[in-house]
């Protein structure tokens, strides 16, 4: 019975996701010099990508579903509502990164690379995470905010804070490769956020 109990406790404890225990801050932070958010493209169902595709051709994809686009729209627009309305915009090569990107609506998107997934290859993981790290120790500490749209394993790599579809990490820019992590951002719109 013991045992039984033990089990069932395991069982509900995987319903509730580990992003629930990392510090939520509030989406005005994000309009704050040197901010830096790491977000997950939005919603698309499925696990990975074909073993066929191809970055550019988005018929070989993993795609936004209708729920998806919806909830990028919407992030979007509760940023605006808070004022980031001057960020910059850096997407993955991914069609369902770069659509996110696109539909928050916060100004010009542009392809990074670096922010691409290495999900099934782990030979790529080393040489993306440098050149993010690189491309970080870039970002001024009193800049405007960078907003950077990638995939689960690229934020996983900087924070134990595993994000779900459109969820992502707030960081601080500090002028080297590695960005001080301040907290994840609510997914949905919640009081306050």
């Amino acid at each position: 019975m013991r045992k039984l109990l033990i089990l069932a406790l395991v069982v509900m404890s995987w319903s509730f996701p580990a992003w629930a225990d990392d510090p939520a801050l509030p989406l005005g932070e994000l309009a704050k010099p040197g901010r830096v958010l790491m977000l997950r493209h939005a919603r698309a169902p499925g696990f990975g990508d074909p073993p066929n595709f191809v970055i550019g051709d988005c018929s070989t994809q993993r795609n936004l579903d209708a729920s998806g686009r919806a909830q990028a729209r919407q992030l979007g627009a509760r940023l605006r509502a808070v004022g980031l309305t001057n960020a910059r915009v850096l997407s993955s090569q991914w069609c369902r990164a770069l659509e996110t990107a696109h539909l928050l609506d916060l100004g010009p998107v542009e392809s990074l690379p670096a922010l691409n997934s290495f999900f099934g290859r782990p030979d790529d993981r080393e040489r993306t995470l440098d050149a993010l790290r690189s491309f970080l120790a870039t970002l001024p500490v009193d800049g405007r905010p960078v907003i950077l749209v990638t995939h689960q394993v690229v934020v996983n790599a900087f924070t134990e804070a595993t994000p779900p579809a459109g969820g992502g990490s707030v960081f601080q820019s500090n002028g080297t490769q590695m960005p001080v992590w301040l907290g994840v951002i609510p997914v949905e719109e919640r009081e306050g956020s």
